[in-house]
């Protein structure tokens, strides 16, 4: 059984930092693509970040470009989001995902192409 857990939300200030980890279980960590998606109420689902099976392939949304910092430490089955330069506007429930299709010569931020979801984790930013 495949499990998917998120870590690392909470309130932050403006203009501050904040790191989200996941963890994956019941599937090879290694064979996966992984990706970090958000959504707040009456917005669509975004695909904020995406990574393939080494890391040497990420993708990020133009809104969190230059700011957040997708990485995974395979040994540690675990995915971060690093979030700099934190503003309200990324206030949002994130969510991590994994999949088997995406994950080897580049990533999607597509949450179509996930098939394991994590719970979400609450990011508040306040202003």
């Amino acid at each position: 059984q495949v499990q998917v857990v998120e870590s690392g939300g909470g309130l932050v200030q403006a203009g501050g930092s904040q790191r989200l980890s996941c963890t994956a279980s019941g599937l090879t960590f290694d064979n996966v693509g992984l990706g970090w998606f958000r959504q707040t109420p009456g917005m669509e689902r975004e695909g904020v970040a995406c990574i393939n099976w080494s890391g040497a392939y990420t993708r990020y949304a133009d809104s969190v470009m230059g700011r957040f910092t997708i990485s995974r430490d395979n040994a540690k089955k675990t995915l971060y989001l690093q979030m700099n330069s934190l503003k309200p506007g990324d206030t949002a429930i994130y969510y991590c995902a994994a999949t088997r299709a995406h994950a080897y010569a580049s990533c999607s931020r597509s949450g179509t192409d996930y098939n394991y979801w994590g719970q979400g984790t609450q990011v508040t930013v306040s202003s």
